[in-house]
């Protein structure tokens, strides 16, 4: 009895194990898609989108552990929440690696014409959403509501910055109209980045859902956080 415990708690952490490493690459490739695109850079663009495959195999391997677990341990309580919240949490990492390969495809079409027009706070829009991802799964990982609050509230921060961008490049598209195909580009990858948020809030909701108890996925259920 003593030995399927143990063999119980390593299969747990080895779950936990898995959803960090592949919560890792999924911020890599924010920071890398970020990076591609400002800098011209289609060979990172394309080792990124390479990546993705590695991430759609790991939400792929994530699923089947969890399977395996309520199949073979029937957890219950707490371990229940956790391994079910973890095949909800790999499909929204998976979309958002799927975001960052729209902005390498976008890098490498936008490398091939003059100098992309971008505007200067898409970068601050992609650290704040790789660190949304990062605090979202942490926040899993240790059990913690408070940073997954501090997440959402986040989100906020994201929202704001889009509709200035959105706003900006607009204008910009009525003053010059000759950089009109450049600028839906960029607005087109801040709408990304603004998803990614979104994603990285249900992540969040999620840990809220798990720690708590509460579902927030509603804004008039977030009052308290």
């Amino acid at each position: 009895m003593e030995h399927t415990a143990r063999t119980y708690e390593q299969e747990l952490a080895a779950l936990r194990q898995s959803l960090l490493l592949m919560a890792g690459r999924v911020e890599e490739m924010i920071a890398r898609s970020g990076r591609a695109l400002v800098d011209r850079d289609v060979d990172l663009a394309q080792k990124t989108i390479e990546l993705d495959r590695v991430v759609n195999r790991a939400e792929v391997e994530i699923d089947e552990m969890c399977l395996l677990i309520l199949a073979k341990r029937q957890p219950t309580a707490s371990d229940l929440r956790f391994v079910t919240l973890a095949m909800k949490m790999v499909t929204d990492l998976e979309r958002i690696a799927d975001l960052a390969v729209n902005i390498c495809e976008r890098a490498i079409d936008l490398s091939r014409g003059a100098p992309v027009v971008m505007h200067p706070e898409i970068p601050r829009m992609t650290e704040v959403v790789e660190s949304m991802v990062k605090d979202a799964i942490d926040s899993f990982v240790t059990n913690s509501s408070p940073k997954a609050w501090a997440v959402i509230h986040r989100d906020d921060e994201v929202d704001e910055m889009y509709h200035r961008v959105f706003g900006d490049l607009l204008e910009r598209m009525r003053t010059d109209p000759a950089l009109v195909h450049q600028l839906i580009h960029a607005q087109s990858v801040a709408k990304w980045l603004e998803r990614m948020a979104d994603h990285s809030t249900n992540l969040a909701e999620l840990v809220i859902f798990m720690v708590d108890g509460r579902d927030v996925r509603h804004p008039g259920k977030r009052a308290a956080g």
